[in-house]
């Protein structure tokens, strides 16, 4: 400046910046010139323009000299350049580690080491703030006042240019959000599958607000929960909650945002998700999710913003997102619940032992299932498509002539006893005939449904399913008031193959029928050995009745034997399967005594000889018991208070099992064990009821003493370990109010 006043230089040098700001068309390039000449007329090393960013109150840099090349971002409020912009005042520091402002990270970070600063506030022509300008080392002599006007003025000169690119930019950025959120839409919304579009619409919601993790809850009317199929970093899963618990239920029921930038602190909040996961949740942005009906459907929740908290704008972008996503949303349920109805009812008929066809209004077969290509010993595929008169000719016309009388009149036609001529024989069937029709009483076709009833009498076919043929003669002999509806005290036992699913994988479809067969048959000679009666096959489930259709003074006797005899063969069952080199097979088993209703229960077309009543329940609440308790066979206090004979047993808990409030006692049925399987059984049992006594009487550390004796006899039981971390846990977190040594089962 040498030759000119202070003042002119100043002016020129301010007029060349705005004559190159005018001419730059970029927001880069104005940051880099408003440095580059900062840089050069302070005689710093470096200097750095830092812009406000609103939308997340952080100060921004998108260029630094030397070293610092890359984006810097920092909260507005912290280090030296936060205390200005906070301010709106300049600072000059001559000795930056001395002053409490400096924030020392970002050296650590760089390598870089700051002596003195200099920073002033950016303000546009309205005088609002819009950033900070920071210079960095003077490199002869001191940061002045002269450099604070010299920096306070270049930046202010840049101001306008500064912020109108920004708003450029700001503009640019919100229209590419905008056509990839149109995008985005389009791809979620032309998918119907709601699996699959639940995991888009998580993953773009996730990633569109920068989160660590989103969910999104449907309701379901029908039992007033939300659900989710899917929840980011969880894996596949389903959650389920009621509909007007916690942050998405108070969002639901009031079709309100709600935004918590620290969850923690916030009374709706419930941490036990947290604790459950090993997920830590910071901030939550919930917003409801409102169909074109103004009706909430669900509710979007994203956690954990990564730069900051949730802003109005997060909030209005997912709101947007949800609003064109809830017709898709609605149409995927929809489209979900057609193809379960569609699934059932194909599954329904596939498992139905009668035969089903059904033809369109042209009489043309449109489906038949298994069962009736059975019966007339043709392929399912060979069936549908024929003519009805076609495949129902000559002896079987009868059939056509009733399918056309639906056309005069509807009355569904049924014909017992009736005869079929497939391949040349004669079959027996029960046969109905009715019409289909759709919602406006419009005629869709027919439906032919036939049972086989010649293989033999039906009585006892009927009753060989379920009971010893010796039961069935004796019932045949008293007449069908045997089979009608009575109330009779019966014990319940109910088995279940462990890891059955496992099984199959490993096995295949046609081992896993071959080993199903192989164990029906041991475990069904078990039963019927001791009198009992086998109500169904449950899948892999078997439930079994002692004391119906007809009694015996020790039912409750031959239930525990039959049970001892079905573990016990089992286990050598098992021996041989293991030489084979095949997997074992294990199961659980519940027994319970109770009075239940049993007879036929049924339509007029199909009945079935079966129990019902709460005993049956607690039975199969026993069984599924067995693998919390590390046991093979379970009895309630009802079965074992009648038994006659003696038995290794002990007292397992008294428990209030899923769907009752009074506590049962539970036993554990030892017998088939040997001393090699069950160790010093007699006196692991004395320290183990011992050890009972006093976990009841809330007494844990002696509790604890008894129970890890008795684990030192065995340390195989199992159930004596599950105690002991019981009791620790109880030590850790004492039951509140009276002990009363009752456990609360919250599984079926």
């Amino acid at each position: 400046m040498v030759g000119k006043t202070w003042q002119e230089s100043l002016l020129r040098l301010l007029l060349s910046i705005s004559e190159k700001v005018a001419a730059l068309d970029s927001l880069d390039d104005i940051l880099n010139l408003l440095v580059e000449v900062s840089t050069e007329q302070l005689g710093a090393d470096r200097s750095t323009l830092f812009l406000n960013d609103p939308g997340t109150n952080e100060l921004y840099s998108r260029v630094a000299q030397g070293n610092l090349s890359q984006e810097i971002r920092l909260m507005n409020d912290r280090g030296v350049a936060g205390w200005v912009y906070q301010k709106g005042e300049p600072a000059i520091i001559h000795d930056a580690y001395k002053d409490k402002r400096f924030d020392s990270s970002v050296d650590q970070r760089t390598g870089y080491t700051t002596h003195s600063i200099l920073c002033v506030p950016i303000r546009n022509a309205k005088g609002e703030l819009i950033g900070v300008a920071q210079a960095l080392n003077k490199k002869d002599g001191k940061f002045s006042k002269e450099d604070q006007e010299l920096l306070a003025a270049i930046t202010t000169q840049g101001a306008l240019g500064l912020e109108s690119m920004a708003l450029v930019e700001r503009m640019k950025k919100i229209r590419e959000q905008e056509l990839e959120f149109l995008e985005v839409v389009s791809d979620l919304t032309s998918d119907i599958k709601i699996d699959s579009l639940l995991n888009k619409v998580m993953a773009e919601a996730t990633r569109m607000l920068n989160a660590e993790r989103s969910t999104l809850f449907l309701n379901d009317e029908k039992t007033q929960t939300l659900w989710s199929q899917v929840g980011q970093g969880l894996g596949s899963l389903q959650i389920r909650l009621p509909n007007t618990a916690g942050i998405a239920g108070a969002v639901f029921s009031s079709g309100k945002t709600i935004n918590i930038p620290h969850a923690y602190a916030d009374l709706r909040f419930n941490p036990a998700f947290d604790k459950k996961s090993g997920f830590f949740t910071r901030s939550i942005l919930c917003v409801p999710i409102i169909n074109q009906k103004g009706k909430v459907i669900g509710v979007t929740q994203v956690l954990n913003k990564k730069n900051g908290v949730f802003t109005l704008e997060d909030e209005s972008r997912l709101k947007a997102f949800t609003a064109q996503i809830a017709i898709s949303l609605e149409n995927a349920s929809l489209f979900a619940d057609v193809q379960n109805m569609k699934n059932y009812n194909e599954s329904m008929l596939e498992s139905m032992s009668n035969g089903v066809i059904t033809l369109d209004d042209e009489g043309r077969i449109v489906t038949c299932n298994t069962a009736g290509a059975k019966i007339l010993r043709l392929r399912v595929e060979e069936i549908i498509g024929t003519k009805a008169e076609v495949l129902f000719n000559e002896a079987n016309a009868w059939i056509m002539d009733k399918i056309r009388k639906l056309a005069d009149d509807p009355t569904p036609d049924i014909t017992m006893d009736a005869e079929m001529t497939v391949v040349g024989e004669t079959v027996s069937v029960n046969s109905t005939i009715l019409p289909l029709s759709n919602t406006e009483g419009e005629h869709l076709g027919s439906m032919f449904m036939f049972e086989d009833i010649s293989s033999e009498k039906r009585m006892k076919s009927t009753m060989s399913r379920y009971v010893d043929p010796a039961i069935a003669d004796q019932l045949l002999s008293k007449g069908g008031e045997a089979m009608g509806g009575q109330s009779v005290n019966a014990t319940l036992l109910f088995s279940d193959i462990r890891g059955f699913t496992t099984l199959t994988e490993a096995l295949g479809p046609q081992a896993t029928v071959t080993l199903l067969n192989e164990y029906f048959e041991i475990m069904v000679d078990c039963i019927t050995r001791e009198g009992g009666m086998l109500d169904k096959f449950i899948g892999d489930a078997i439930m079994a009745a002692f004391g119906i259709p007809l009694a015996h003074d020790d039912d409750e006797d031959r239930a525990v034997r039959a049970a001892v005899a079905m573990i016990s063969e089992l286990q050598t069952w098992n021996t041989e399967r293991e030489a084979e080199g095949k997997l074992p097979v294990n199961i659980g088993i519940g027994l319970n005594t109770d009075i239940v209703v049993s007879g036929n229960i049924g339509s007029k077309k199909r009945m079935d000889y079966t129990v019902i009543g709460d005993g049956v329940n607690l039975a199969a609440r026993l069984e599924s018991a067995c693998k919390q308790y590390s046991a093979k066979i379970l009895i309630s206090e009802f079965t074992q208070a009648k038994l006659r004979g003696i038995y290794r047993m002990r007292e397992v808990d008294l428990v209030v099992v899923k769907g009752k409030t009074q506590p049962v006692s539970i036993y554990e049925v030892l017998d088939y064990h040997t001393s090699a399987s069950f160790p010093n059984m007699m006196d692991v049992l004395g320290n183990f009821t011992e050890g009972l006594s006093r976990y009841r009487a809330g007494n844990w550390d002696t509790a604890i003493a008894s129970f890890q004796k008795a684990l030192s006899l065995n340390p195989k039981d199992k159930l004596t370990g599950t105690y002991i971390e019981r009791c620790e846990l109880m030590k850790a977190h004492p039951p509140e109010g009276e002990w009363d040594g009752v456990w609360v089962m919250t599984d079926k």
